[in-house]
């Protein structure tokens, strides 16, 4: 199985409260299952040659210095060094693989939870913080990446050790190893309570987090907006709040777990310190040779050092549990705009890419951020192949929702939209909006570079296509003398350029992209007088042969449509030309009136 497939495995709801909700992202280790296996077998020859080295300090003292054999001295000293080497090599194994299928992981692991958000429906956008979500993606995983990449391979191996120790411990000496599991429920029990409490803190550290992340996209994001109402004394006050939040939980956290490590080193210490108070004892009676006490304060400080590495791993593994728990609401949230099959079965026609028909029929839809407020009310409208319509009305009145639903960002609760005949939720969306170019009032410009902005209406587009739909777009001429042209990068959201530069960018982006159908959101409001000229006859030209809605402010562009739709709270208040309009319609002449009356 390939994580890197669209097949790749995906995080369910995963239960709260228990590192057993790591389980699931183990799953992702399937594709490394030989690296893993490499990485295992040198954990266990490390843990292994460490138990090992505890012979080593009975035999010296017993055999070579209680009898003066320097020729075995030197013999134990090479077989020691020898397996010091071997350790140190099997470390670097270990290490090496460990680490770097922590890195392949949670790249998988990122790719999916960001396949995931990049098809989730737009309603789930207007509801979630962005900075929430990217706080997820970075900060969450990052955590994992830790516990995979380290801390499971710790636990492993402190495991291993620990296991071992106890059995070498008992078998040196089982009166002492008595001593010192009667002192394990001293050190388990604190574990065990003080560790649920640092996996609560853990996820409320994280969600604090999250807050600040999203407070600080969404400030630098609008930072003309605050500039310009002189709010910077407020925002950073807000985000200290957010920050100071953050610390004292992220304190709170630190406390609790700098307590454990606290418990542990006194309870783990302090029972090797008894029990090397009866062992001393034991020698001095006699019942065990000082070899064998050496052998077993080794073990007792090999156990010691694997129960407190455990210990701390214990709080890691909770708090990625904490961020696992995140990762798994998130991608236990289903895209409500789906393909409903998985091919049409209708695919677009490259060579001759006709116009399309479109029919809205009883379409009806109410946004559920809004549920008592229907934004289209029994809207019913056939668009013959080719036609021109423009779309007017108040604020508020549905036009643009009508482009929503066209782009099947949202399904209407009642009724149905055809295009060519078929129901759009017959069409794989990637066809769907493959066929449909839209300009809107306020485009959005990437950061990168002209030629890559307009590349994204047809990614498969040539230099000399993009430089046609730049030139019909009436943008070329500003774009030449940028810098480096095409190649100039146009700074975040398209700060170096301006509203009718973008809007012109985005007009060659639908050029380019050479859609079925045009929807435009009025792609002149932001021009001048002589720009809006030449793009109204660039939009003449790329209008021919294509189906296109118009929202329409502007008297030019009212007279050009073939069919004047009056949208009035959501439905349809009449239809018809300018002049029938005029006539017939109070509500379309006092709109005339105000929005047209500078063009007329």
């Amino acid at each position: 199985m390939n994580p890197h497939s669209h097949n790749a495995p995906s995080l369910p709801n995963l239960p709260k409260g228990a590192i057993k909700s790591l389980w699931p992202i183990l799953r992702y280790l399937r594709p490394y299952r030989w690296q893993v296996l490499i990485a295992c077998v040198a954990l266990v020859f490390t843990s292994s040659a460490v138990l090992g080295m505890g012979s080593g300090p009975r035999y010296l003292i017993d055999e070579g210095l209680a009898k003066g054999d320097a020729r075995l001295l030197d013999r134990s000293f090479e077989i020691l060094m020898a397996v010091t080497l071997l350790l140190a090599a099997a470390s670097y194994v270990r290490f090496y693989y460990v680490s770097s299928i922590g890195e392949r992981v949670v790249a998988d692991i990122r790719n999916d939870v960001y396949r995931h958000l990049i098809h989730m429906h737009i309603g789930f956008f207007e509801s979630t913080r962005t900075g929430e979500l990217l706080s997820r993606l970075t900060t969450d995983t990052a955590l994992l990446q830790t516990v995979i990449g380290s801390s499971v391979s710790i636990a492993a191996r402190n495991s291993l050790l620990l296991v071992g120790g106890f059995a070498l411990l008992l078998a040196t000496s089982a009166q002492l190893t008595s001593y010192l599991f009667f002192m394990v429920p001293l050190v388990v029990v604190p574990i065990i309570l003080l560790g649920r409490r640092v996996r609560v803190l853990a996820r409320q550290s994280q969600e604090k987090i999250a807050d600040i992340s999203a407070h600080a996209e969404e400030s630098l994001g609008a930072i003309r907006t605050v500039q310009s109402l002189a709010l910077e004394a407020y925002d950073k006050q807000r985000f200290a709040g957010h920050v100071e939040s953050a610390l004292a939980t992220a304190l709170g956290r630190i406390r609790m777990r700098a307590l454990l490590t606290a418990l542990v080193i006194v309870m783990v210490f302090g029972a090797i310190v008894t029990v090397l108070w009866f062992g001393g004892k034991d020698v001095l009676a006699g019942r065990i040779s000082a070899g064998d006490l050496s052998a077993f304060v080794f073990y007792s400080v090999v156990v010691a050092g694997a129960v407190g590495a455990i210990s701390e791993v214990i709080t890691d593994l909770q708090r990625a549990a904490g961020a696992a728990e995140r990762l798994g609401e998130l991608l236990s949230v289903m895209p409500e705009i789906q393909d409903k099959i998985q091919d049409s079965g209708f695919g677009i026609q490259e060579e001759k890419r006709t116009p399309s028909e479109i029919r809205f029929d009883h379409v009806s839809f109410t946004y559920p951020a809004r549920p008592d407020k229907p934004a289209i009310t029994d809207f019913t409208l056939d668009v013959a192949s080719g036609r021109r319509i423009a779309l007017v009305g108040p604020s508020g009145a549905g036009k643009t929702t009508l482009f929503q639903l066209a782009l099947r960002f949202y399904d209407p609760q009642r009724g149905a939209i055809y295009v060519d005949g078929k129901n759009i939720k017959e069409w794989k969306l990637e066809v769907l909006r493959g066929m449909i170019g839209i300009v809107p009032q306020d485009p959005m410009i990437f950061s990168d570079t002209a030629r890559a902005n307009i590349r994204l209406g047809n990614i498969d587009a040539s230099d000399e296509e993009i430089i046609a739909a730049a030139k019909a777009a009436s943008a070329y001429e500003f774009i030449e003398k940028l810098p480096q042209g095409l190649d100039t990068h146009l700074g975040e959201k398209g700060v170096q350029l301006s509203g009718g530069q973008r809007q012109r960018l985005a007009i060659a982006r639908a050029i380019v992209r050479n859609p079925r159908i045009l929807l435009l959101d009025e792609a002149t409001s932001a021009l001048d007088s002589e720009n809006e000229f030449y793009i109204q006859k660039a939009l003449e030209h790329v209008m021919q042969g294509r189906t296109t809605f118009v929202i329409a402010h502007r008297l030019s562009t009212i007279m050009q449509a073939d069919q004047i739709v009056l949208l009035n709270e959501g439905h349809i208040e009449a239809t018809g030309t300018h002049g029938e309009l005029l006539a017939k319609s109070p509500l379309y002449a006092r709109l005339a009136e105000l929005q047209f009356k500078n063009a007329a």
